[in-house]
């Protein structure tokens, strides 16, 4: 159904198993930075109307490889799928970033979670399998979601939040609630990913993105575990092969080696991390994905040069490194900045190689 993959460096640098550069995706690669995608969410009119186009959805995903020598490619949708599937309404104002029309804050409102009928999320799968076929082998296809707890947060302060007030409120007053939000939202997971998966994506990654508001000893419990149980159900392999799972918490640094203890190949990690120290702590376990400052994009191109070296070159010429952001990339970032970036990494970590 699908052609043979040509470029499978980042499939072997998840498993640990050499490869002769690093390879490099971006969290966010195809977004509002690029005129292109800017042009084609005009056509479509939204946000939504642009995640939920099949021929849209394909169209954005393989833009930004037609510009950089990326080695990856990632599913363009959003994190906050599965809960609109759930039926709380999920919408994007210009400017004001996702809302719910309902949010779930009390007894009544978690009564009437549950997984949802995976359907409601065809178009998601349909994307999957139409970039799968328009990639024709170039390089793999990452599936994703968010985490059960980053999830909740949403689905609890009703879009973005500042200070976390009412889903920690909710998670302090009443744990049973939010547990059973989080059991709802981990089994939930576990079913998009495992139809992303047989849909076509190649490696699948959870984003945690809300991870690190929460003190030590919460993390653990409320959304650790339920990491844990998501990948406790994903499937290992598609058609014989094997499909490789990522685990990105952004300021889960501190929490590295109970995180290195999941069932992943592969752990994101944000800027404010060593690469050398992270991977000393978890040796070779798991492979480590990140980690530039994404504002080092915002500098000229001999800053980019330099800062992109010193993230090669603390990880060190070792299997098991992929080159990426601490985070998403800005809207803000200039097009050519990201060419200097993709050059460099490949160009550098070549050389370190060959050392």
């Amino acid at each position: 159904m699908f052609a043979p993959l040509q470029n499978d460096t980042f499939l072997r640098a998840l498993r640990r198993q050499p490869t002769d550069h690093t390879p490099v995706w971006l969290m966010r690669q195809a977004g509002r930075y690029l005129p292109e995608y800017c042009a084609t969410r005009a056509k479509a009119g939204s946000f939504m109307g642009l995640a939920t186009n099949v021929d849209y959805a394909t169209e954005v995903t393989l833009q930004p490889l037609e510009r950089y020598p990326l080695d990856a490619a990632i599913l363009f949708s959003d994190i906050l799928t599965v809960p609109d599937a759930m039926g709380l309404g999920l919408s994007f104002a210009v400017g004001e970033g996702p809302k719910f029309a309902k949010v779930v804050r009390d007894e009544a409102a978690v009564a009437e979670l549950a997984v949802p009928d995976m359907d409601k999320l065809r178009y998601v799968f349909d994307a999957v399998t139409s970039i799968r076929k328009a990639l024709n082998g170039r390089v793999p296809l990452i599936g994703f979601s968010g985490s059960p707890w980053t999830l909740a947060c949403y689905m609890v302060e009703g879009g973005g939040s500042d200070d976390y007030r009412r889903v920690k409120s909710l998670m302090y007053s009443r744990p049973d609630l939010m547990h059973r939000i989080l059991a709802i939202n981990a089994d939930s997971v576990a079913a998009y990913l495992n139809a992303q998966i047989e849909a076509g994506a190649q490696a699948v990654m959870i984003f945690d993105s809300w991870g690190g508001v929460l003190a030590d000893g919460a993390f653990q419990e409320f959304s650790l575990a339920y990491t844990r149980r998501v990948l406790a159900q994903l499937q290992r392999e598609h058609d014989g092969v094997q499909i490789p799972r990522i685990v990105f918490t952004k300021g889960g640094g501190i929490w590295l080696d109970e995180i290195a203890e999941l069932d992943t190949d592969g752990i994101g990690l944000d800027w404010t991390m060593d690469l050398g120290k992270a991977r000393a702590r978890v040796g070779h376990k798991v492979a480590l994905q990140g980690n530039l400052d994404p504002n080092v994009l915002f500098a000229g191109p001999a800053q980019i040069e330099a800062e992109v070296r010193r993230v090669l070159d603390r990880f060190g010429a070792h299997p098991g490194h992929i080159f990426n952001l601490g985070h998403g990339i800005s809207q803000y970032t200039p097009p050519e900045a990201v060419t200097v970036l993709v050059e460099t990494v490949h160009r550098h970590s070549r050389a370190m190689r060959v050392a």
